[in-house]
C-alpha cells in the first residue's frame, strides 16, 4: 500500500509541472503579442512612399523606433487630403509625415520624428534672385502644392500676389509645370522634387535656396482612446533624442 501510495504521489507530482508548462505555453503568445499601430501616409518620396523598399526614409525611422518598444507599424497610403481625412477613423493612430502646420483640429502633434526642408527651386533656364519670400512672389511666378499647409510667410505672400501664384495638386504636377516652364520657381521640399526629377529623368530643375527646416511629426488623433498612445510615443521620442 505504501508503494502504491508513493507511486500515485509521484505521478501526481510529475503532472503538476507538465500542466504548468502547458498553461505557460498557451499564455505566452498572448502575453508577448506585438501591438499594432496603423497610420495613413502619402507618396512623398524619399520620406514616404508605397513603392519604396522601406516605404520611405521617415517611415522606416518611425518603424524602427516603435519596433524597439514591441510595436508593429502598418501604413496605408493615400493622396494627402484623403490621408488626413481617413486618419480620423479609430482604425488609425494618425497620419505621418506632417509639418506642424498640417496638424488639423482633432489631432495633436507628436515630437519631431524626422526633419525636412522647405526651399525654392527653379527651372534651369530662369535666373532667380530675391531678398525674401515676399520679394520672390512679387517678381516671379511661384508654384506651390495646393494641399500643403505652408508656413505663414509663404501663405501670406501667395495671397498677396495671386497672379504670380500657381497651385498644383501634387508634387509630380508641380515638377512637371516647373520643368516645362509654366512657372519660374517652386516652393516645396528640395529633396522631394529632386528625388522625383531623378526618377523621371528630368534634369532642368535645380535648388536655389533653403528657406527653413521643418520638423516632421505624427498627427495623432486627440481623443480618449489615443491618450495612452500619445503619452507612450512622447516618451519613446524623448528617449530617442538622448
Amino acid at each position: 500500500m505504501r508503494r502504491h501510495s508513493n507511486g500515485n504521489g509521484n505521478q501526481h507530482n510529475r503532472q503538476i509541472p507538465e500542466k504548468t508548462m502547458l498553461c505557460v505555453a498557451m499564455l505566452a503568445p498572448a502575453a508577448y503579442a506585438e501591438e499594432v499601430w496603423k497610420i495613413t501616409s502619402l507618396d512623398w518620396q524619399p520620406y514616404s512612399g508605397a513603392d519604396m523598399a522601406t516605404q520611405g526614409n521617415s517611415i522606416q525611422k518611425l518603424r524602427e523606433l516603435l519596433k524597439r518598444e514591441g510595436i508593429t507599424l502598418q501604413v496605408d497610403f493615400f493622396p494627402w487630403a484623403r490621408a488626413k481625412d481617413v486618419a480620423k477613423s479609430k482604425e488609425y493612430v494618425g497620419f505621418f509625415p506632417a509639418w506642424p502646420e498640417e496638424v488639423d483640429k482633432g489631432f495633436v502633434a507628436s515630437p519631431a520624428v524626422d526633419q525636412s526642408e522647405i526651399g525654392v527651386l527653379k527651372n534651369s533656364a530662369s535666373k532667380v534672385t530675391f531678398k525674401d519670400v515676399d520679394d520672390l512672389f512679387k517678381n516671379y511666378t511661384v508654384g506651390i502644392v495646393k494641399t500643403y499647409v505652408y508656413p505663414q510667410d509663404i501663405t501670406n505672400a501667395a495671397k498677396k500676389y495671386p497672379k504670380n501664384t500657381d497651385g498644383a495638386m501634387t508634387e509630380e504636377s508641380l515638377l512637371q509645370k516647373l520643368a516645362k516652364g509654366r512657372h519660374q520657381t517652386a516652393i516645396t521640399d528640395p529633396s522631394v522634387m529632386l528625388y522625383l526629377a531623378g526618377k523621371q529623368g528630368i534634369d532642368n530643375v535645380e535648388a536655389v535656396q533653403v528657406l527653413t527646416k521643418k520638423d516632421l511629426v505624427i498627427a495623432l488623433r486627440d481623443d480618449e482612446e489615443n491618450k495612452a498612445r500619445i503619452a507612450r510615443l512622447q516618451k519613446i521620442l524623448a528617449n530617442a533624442r538622448k
